[in-house]
């Protein structure tokens, strides 16, 4: 285009980035109707730089998904991850936005959790369920890990029991074959140590079981039952267990309100997931001021607005 044009490169450079933030952040109705927000976290750098955030929060409104309406729509991404990030870019817009925010989407970071609570207090805020399965599933494989350890004095190695169950522990029971229930009940019998493993593969299923719940009241009644049975009095054999326990419960409000709205961060980690590709595709970035435009273009819902100009 410079070239075409007759000009230098840096100029028409400054052109198209000048008219791309007006596209992006000074078209009317960029963040209007917003009630539903998802926050997370992204990777936007894999290597050693000036000493910035390799992370940046990416801000999600979440409003279409849950009403029905379209997919989920790329609003900004700032540089850093913390409470002060969130906080500062949700101080940055008006009260008329804040007060529209309903709803907050999150992983189990407590700073987005303090962030949301600080600057729009008003909205309920809902730890992701893939999240909190995540965690779930991590105490698991610590438990294994640690019994494994305590029952054989070694890492695991091809023949320990508990070594050939550690992908088919965090299968969903539902989705197990008859030869993976046989080794998994063969691992638990064949050592009264691997009761611990037993006990928290249970709750872990317990709780996919009470998302997966056809019905909302239920699953929710089913998982403050879960959340409340672990918060404490977990036998000292079930360390793991007990962590699990005190963690989820200390977030209980926020779990237990997906079952009350709905919204998750999955749509997000979607959008993730296509930043991702996009940083690929060009084989990584630089200058951030330039990804963050770049992605709010790919992943905005900012071509209705290109089209029209």
């Amino acid at each position: 285009m410079a070239k075409a044009l007759g000009l230098g490169w840096d100029l028409v450079n400054d052109l198209a980035l000048s008219k791309i933030r007006t596209i992006v952040y000074d078209q009317p109705g960029h963040l209007e109707g917003v009630r539903v927000l998802g926050v997370d976290e992204h990777k936007w750098k894999h290597v050693r730089g000036d000493g910035s955030s390799s992370f940046v929060t990416v801000l999600v409104d979440l409003t279409p998904v849950v009403d029905g309406t379209g997919p989920a729509r790329l609003l900004d991404m700032v540089q850093g991850r913390s409470a002060k990030v969130m906080t500062d870019w949700l101080d940055a817009r008006d009260q008329a936005f804040r007060d529209r925010i309903k709803v907050v989407t999150m992983d189990g970071f407590a700073g987005y959790h303090s962030a949301a609570a600080k600057a729009v207090p008003a909205a309920r805020t809902v730890m992701d369920p893939f999240h909190v399965v995540h965690l779930a599933a991590d105490k698991l494989t610590v438990c294994r890990q640690r019994v494994q350890q305590a029952t054989t004095g070694h890492r695991g190695r091809s023949g320990d029991p508990l070594y050939g169950i550690r992908r088919t522990l965090n299968t969903r029971a539902e989705l197990l074959t008859d030869k993976q229930k046989i080794r998994l009940w063969r691992a638990f019998v064949a050592n009264d140590a691997h009761a611990a493993v037993e006990i928290t593969y249970c709750v872990y299923q317990r709780l996919i079981d009470a998302y997966e719940n056809s019905g909302k009241r239920e699953g929710k009644i089913a998982m403050y039952k879960l959340l409340r049975s672990i918060r404490s009095g977990v036998p000292t054999e079930l360390p793991e267990l007990a962590q699990l326990g005190r963690s989820l419960w200390r977030r209980h409000a926020e779990i237990l309100a997906y079952f009350d709205i709905g919204a998750s961060n999955g749509p997000v980690e979607a959008i993730n997931g296509r930043l991702e590709h996009l940083r690929g595709i060009a084989l990584g970035f630089r200058n951030l001021g330039h990804y963050i435009l770049r992605s709010l273009i790919h992943s905005g819902g900012l071509q209705a607005r290109i089209n029209a100009l």
